[in-house]
């Protein structure tokens, strides 16, 4: 990019922090990594002219006045890349396998296949997600099962429920061509969460993460023989 050494440095841990974390403003990403908020528009506008970064307006929060909404910044499909160097030589060798494996077998190896990988991947944490008994817990749980197999995963309240954030994705480029990946990865998580979860947005499709809604969590109380929610 032309930066030297430190400011290369800082402009890495800015890719970092969004690759994690997703979009982030100019003056949070100054709180964090102890800079001014002149340097960080400084390394912002640098990570934007070479395709790194883009932005966008924040959501307005409720209250929030008129006056001009606050920008956030993200990461391009090419800021992905530079953030997952090495990954793309093994998506490419992962596409071909399942093209071959569709071709062999069907599609419905496929979604065998991308069932099982999922399901390998929590293996070690389906004991600690099903240790908790409410449903913000288990789905934070999932997040950090997640975020511990390098999808920088969150959970956050929502209306009518929770959101399951994952702000990186190793196989987005697989998935890109190979959805069956994501639908394996919607159905893993409802059985693991003990409910219908619904899929909002995936980086394979261009989203700047993949969002997961999990509804409320609905209690039922027995009132003279009668369940009442």
């Amino acid at each position: 990019m032309g930066a030297d050494g430190h400011d290369g440095r800082t402009r890495d841990l800015i890719v970092r922090r969004l690759l994690e974390h997703g979009p982030t403003t100019a003056m949070d990403l100054a709180g964090v990594l102890g800079l001014s908020g002149a340097a960080v528009r400084r390394h912002l506008d640098a990570l934007v002219a070479d395709g790194t970064v883009s932005t966008r307006d924040a959501p307005r929060a409720s209250g929030r006045g008129r006056g001009r909404p606050a920008r956030q910044h993200l990461l391009t499909e090419q800021g992905r890349r530079r953030a997952g160097r090495g990954e793309d030589d093994v998506a490419d060798l992962a596409i071909a396998a399942l093209r071959e494996l569709a071709d062999a077998a069907g599609e419905d190896a496929v979604r065998a296949f991308a069932r099982r990988r999922i399901l390998g991947l929590l293996a070690d944490h389906r004991e600690d997600i099903a240790a908790e008994a409410d449903r913000p817990d288990r789905v934070e749980a999932l997040a950090g099962a997640l975020s511990g197999e390098g999808y920088a995963a969150s959970s956050r309240a929502a209306s009518s429920g929770a959101q399951l954030c994952q702000h990186h994705c190793p196989v987005a480029g697989v998935a890109a061509e190979f959805p069956q990946l994501c639908e394996a990865e919607t159905e893993v998580f409802a059985e693991l969460l003990g409910t219908h979860v619904q899929r909002l947005s995936t980086i394979a499709r261009g989203d700047a993460a993949c969002t997961t809604h999990v509804p409320a969590q609905v209690t039922t109380t027995t009132v003279k023989g009668r369940q009442v929610v």
